[in-house]
């Protein structure tokens, strides 16, 4: 091998060796130390984390929600995205931290009330990368006769090796010009 051959793959791997290191750092594993442990049922499978986060926004009025378990569930730089329409009719979203949802949506998800449930879903997975658009309705109290809304929650999920982690939700109200389609829904 040729000494500016050689050279040159030194300094290749100079360049590659802080670029896989910081890539490392970033993993959900690595920096797992921060967020609050997770309830490992609420992690073991896509079933189930996806069953948690449903669970965890979902209570009664009055009552608090277990937002270390929220936290617990969120791959660190993770993101909520809810989408809707500004009057003229143009779409728009808002990027939020898991503690901008919870400062900005949490609040009103204790005082009324709200209840989530899946009631469909499409998965599609490549390894340990899955999107999940999962079709919810959404009541104030469990005894409501119908929800006061519906839509589409966009999940993408990661695994690490060890356990399940949220990356994004991205969702959408349903509405009578945009209908859940059929294929997302659980056959009755």
């Amino acid at each position: 091998m040729s000494r500016s051959l050689r050279l040159a793959l030194c300094a290749a791997s100079l360049w590659f060796t802080p670029a896989l290191a910081a890539a490392q750092a970033a993993a959900p594993r690595d920096t797992a130390r921060s967020a609050p442990a997770a309830r490992p049922a609420d992690v073991e499978s896509i079933d189930a984390i996806v069953r948690a986060v449903y669970d965890v926004i979902s209570g009664p009025a009055g009552q608090p929600r277990d937002w270390n378990r929220f936290r617990s569930l969120m791959a660190p730089g993770a993101r909520l995205i809810p989408t809707g329409k500004r009057a003229d009719g143009a779409g728009v979203l808002r990027v939020w931290t898991p503690e901008e949802y919870i400062a900005n949506a949490g609040v009103q998800l204790e005082r009324s009330g709200f209840f989530e449930r899946e009631i469909g879903r499409k998965m599609e997975r490549y390894g340990n990368v899955v999107h999940l658009m999962s079709a919810y309705d959404s009541k104030r109290a469990l005894s409501d006769p119908a929800p006061f809304a519906r839509g589409v929650n966009s999940f993408q999920l990661f695994f690490d090796g060890t356990r399940w982690w949220v990356v994004t939700i991205y969702w959408e109200a349903e509405t009578p010009g945009n209908p859940i389609p059929p294929a997302l829904l659980f056959a009755k």
